[in-house]
């Protein structure tokens, strides 16, 4: 059994910044590619950022230039550095990783954290 754990969400006023983690757990063989969603009220979910296992990163075009992703592989963990955070942030953030558990690769998701942008 995986499990992915974030962390991280809150209040924030506009201009400000949150750092949200990943964390997953479980029989785990390899994580390779790991990504952010993000899904506001009324809307669809869309992809925020992604890793792949070799460091290399890609970002949707609303937060390239404020948003950086990283990975610590020996942790399992995904990292969102979120700064110059906007109202239009507002949504629920999930993570998404692609695991190599038993038998072969697939996505699992983590429950999602609340990212509130004020005005």
């Amino acid at each position: 059994q995986v499990q992915l754990v974030e962390s991280g969400g809150g209040l924030v006023q506009a201009g400000g910044s949150l750092r949200l983690s990943c964390v997953a757990s479980g029989l785990i063989r390899s994580i390779y590619a790991m990504g952010w969603y993000r899904q506001a009220p009324g809307k669809q979910r869309e992809l925020v950022a992604r890793i792949e296992s070799d460091g290399s990163t890609a970002y949707g075009d609303s937060v390239k230039g404020r948003f950086t992703m990283t990975r610590d592989n020996a942790k399992n963990t995904a990292y969102l550095q979120m700064n110059s955070l906007k109202p239009e942030d507002t949504a629920v953030y999930s993570c998404n990783f692609q695991i190599l558990s038993t038998g072969y690769i697939m996505d699992y998701w983590g429950q999602g954290t609340q990212v509130t942008v004020s005005s």
